[in-house]
């Protein structure tokens, strides 16, 4: 594991879900209006940092072939409880998101709940290079991240931002803003981003 990265692991061992405001207990609204209106065509997806895995259950449930990765081995022990309590087969595997470990255009469909805001600025070429190595051609990665909104910081991005990392491997087809009430009772504002691989 990344020691850069492994503060992740600890964190899901010294606190339970309900203490942790990403893990809100039920799928996020941005995949689910999605794939509710038929805008996400079924197939294999990879789900990066999953975390509790809510979101890899969900998109399992609803006919995707899923896999589920995070850099906790504690959280990938949380996500496979879950799979299993809602008897839907998922592969979880605990890795780095900087060196996955899949076969070249892998995936139709890859989705980053909070996983991209909270690389490394100095990881973020090779995160991207990695998300569009395991998508196939025009695969979907749907990626939401951290607004400015919530203040100055260095993984709080800007429209502009978000295009200027993203535009030479990916298509961009549509970046939403949102506000999302998490876990902790904070409204937390974040882009939506849909792109499809070029």
């Amino acid at each position: 594991m990344n020691s850069d990265y492994e503060e992740w692991d600890q964190i899901y061992r010294r606190y339970p879900l309900t203490a942790l405001p990403w893990e809100l207990g039920r799928p996020r609204k941005v995949p689910v209006e999605l794939v509710e209106k038929g805008a996400m065509k079924k197939g294999k997806a990879l789900d990066l940092c999953c975390g509790a895995g809510t979101n890899t259950v969900y998109l399992a449930e609803k006919g995707f072939d899923v896999t589920g990765i995070d850099i906790s081995s504690k959280a990938i022990e949380y996500a496979k409880k879950k799979a299993e309590q809602a008897n839907v087969k998922i592969r979880f595997v605990a890795q780095n998101f900087l060196e996955l470990q899949f076969k070249s255009e892998e995936f139709d469909f890859v989705f980053d709940m909070g996983c991209f805001h909270h690389v490394k600025v100095k990881d973020r070429s090779t995160f991207i290079k990695e998300v569009h190595r395991v998508l196939r051609k025009d695969g979907i990665y749907l990626m939401v991240c951290f607004s400015y909104r919530n203040g100055s910081a260095w993984n709080h991005f800007t429209k502009e931002q978000i295009i200027q990392l993203f535009s030479d491997y990916f298509q961009i087809e549509s970046i939403d803003h949102i506000a999302s009430v998490e876990g902790d009772g904070y409204t937390r504002y974040f882009y939506s981003v849909l792109m499809k691989r070029k």
